[in-house]
């Protein structure tokens, strides 16, 4: 990577951040004589899944956030632990940590979660916007990524990133269009902004990028033990990039931080 390609390390926003959230939680656990709490439901031990999980363990740990890690048996499990999360008074947020082994039942069992606890945003009812996508723009505004006036490809439609992220940018009445698995992406060349989240490594090949693009690689998959992105090798050697996410530490961190905000401002409510 050329010293000249500006890096979006979410690693280093985070930081900030996180030194405020610390304050926040301090002054909440005195006035509700608790720790605010977030559980994670998952029913995989996929290494992927497990990494993320561990980290947001470790953040809460950081700032003074409880996060209970349940492992379901299967997704009556799960239902049954949502309502009972609902009503429990002590449990801030909940997040369905994603894919489930049941894909079908995601939208089913998402939307079970309380609109006040949906932390991670992926109802799209709740009082929060998704996790992920919140995060991509505070990366891309901390780095001074000006998105008017830009063409912005959106690679992947999922309920984390793709889906909310459209929606949000729509609303802010900017240039934006969808990608998805039947779509022709050597038409990327055509963007100054490609945002991609599919899980697939690899996917964004070197033609399918125009010189002084930006990209955001939010995409991440197990290959063979090791954590990689949509964007190719080839890609992230270039030179002539504006700003690129790298493979590990870009929109991640970021992302567990804006979940903690988003308990941190659920317990303020409590």
């Amino acid at each position: 990577m050329s010293a000249g390609v500006k890096i979006l390390n979410g690693r280093e926003l985070a930081g900030f951040i996180k030194e405020r959230q610390a304050g926040q939680v301090s002054s909440l656990i005195r006035r509700l004589g608790r720790k605010p709490k977030l559980l994670i439901i998952r029913d995989s031990d996929n290494p992927v899944i497990l990494k993320y999980v561990n980290l947001k363990i470790l953040y809460g740990e950081d700032i003074g956030v409880v996060v209970e890690d349940y492992l379901a048996s299967s997704s009556d499990d799960i239902k049954d632990k949502i309502l009972a999360a609902n009503d429990d008074p002590e449990i801030d947020g909940i997040i369905l940590q994603l894919p489930i082994l049941e894909k079908e039942k995601t939208d089913e069992l998402t939307s079970m979660i309380l609109p006040s606890k949906d932390v991670d945003g992926l109802s799209g009812k709740g009082n929060f916007d998704s996790a992920t996508a919140t995060a991509i723009l505070w990366l891309l505004t901390g780095y001074d990524i000006d998105l008017n006036g830009r063409k912005i490809a959106l690679v992947g439609r999922g309920k984390l990133v793709g889906a909310p992220l459209y929606k949000m940018l729509t609303l802010s009445g900017l240039n934006v269009e969808m990608f998805h698995s039947g779509s022709d992406l050597s038409r990327l060349k055509d963007f100054d902004v490609i945002i991609t989240a599919t899980g697939k490594p690899g996917l964004i090949l070197d033609e399918y990028v125009a010189s002084g693009a930006v990209i955001v690689d939010a995409g991440t998959a197990s290959e063979d033990g090791v954590l990689k992105g949509d964007v190719s090798n080839e890609v992230r050697e270039r030179g002539d990039l504006l700003a690129i996410t790298p493979v590990i530490g870009g929109v991640g961190p970021l992302t567990i931080t804006c979940l903690f905000d988003h308990v941190i401002q659920a317990a303020e409510k409590a």
